[in-house]
């Protein structure tokens, strides 16, 4: 995983996102002893949405508010959304292979702005990681909460963003 997330910027589009695959399968593969392939290790990994999201999502766009996911992920983003049940609440989905710029730096919150189409000073970015999400979104002027569910966030659970728009 620190592998894939090192590097999960350079999967932009099928072939490098095999490719990437495929370097990470192969230090797995080194770490385990073993051969996994790239097939192999795809299929095993697992994404499951709090139970909150969705709730939160559908909460948030009654109010009228456009939702836009930014992650440093792979072009795969939005498919894997899709599979968790969360792609019918978001408006766009911003990757950082899609962005060509990783958080925490700005130019991800700045594509996300432009495929919400509001000013930074419209926006609320929430994250779970102060170095990454709550830093590089300051640094693009938006405002930021941070998401801990053991407590000491910003917020502890999504529902609870609602009462910060």
């Amino acid at each position: 995983m620190a592998y894939y997330k090192e590097h999960s910027h350079e999967g932009r589009d099928e072939a490098s996102l095999g490719d990437l695959r495929a370097r990470c399968a192969a230090v797995l593969s080194e770490r385990l002893g073993r051969q996994v392939s790239a097939q192999t290790l795809v299929d095993s990994i697992r994404f499951q949405a709090y139970a909150d999201a969705a709730p939160a999502l559908a909460a948030l766009r009654d109010r009228g508010l456009r939702l836009v996911c930014v992650s440093n992920w792979d072009v795969s983003l939005a498919r894997v959304l899709e599979r968790c049940g969360l792609a019918p609440g978001l408006d766009a989905v911003v990757s950082s292979a899609e962005a060509g710029s990783t958080k925490p730096e700005p130019g991800i919150f700045v594509a996300a702005l432009g495929a919400a189409g509001c000013e930074a000073s419209e926006a609320l970015h929430v994250g779970d990681t102060p170095e990454e999400d709550l830093a590089g979104a300051r640094a693009a002027g938006i405002r930021a909460l941070l998401i801990d569910r053991e407590g000491g966030g910003d917020v502890g659970s999504l529902a609870e963003v609602i009462d910060h728009v």
